[in-house]
């Protein structure tokens, strides 16, 4: 699985890397980031519920 984040929507809330850390982390601009380019297996639910749970619905998990 791969995650991607549109991040000319990202409001910069900071939940994706709360509920991910193995995959989302904030930029230095203050916009969340993907910084693995596979979702570790282990990491595979909580990539989807950050996905789930993202207020401006910018993340993709597939």
């Amino acid at each position: 699985m791969n995650a991607f984040i549109d991040r000319s929507g990202c409001i910069g809330c900071g939940l994706c890397p709360t509920l991910c850390p193995a995959v989302f982390a904030m930029g230095e601009d203050g916009l969340a980031e993907v910084i693995v380019p596979e979702i570790p297996g282990t990491a595979e639910s909580a990539a989807l519920e950050a996905q789930q749970n993202c207020p401006v619905m910018v993340i993709s998990v597939n």
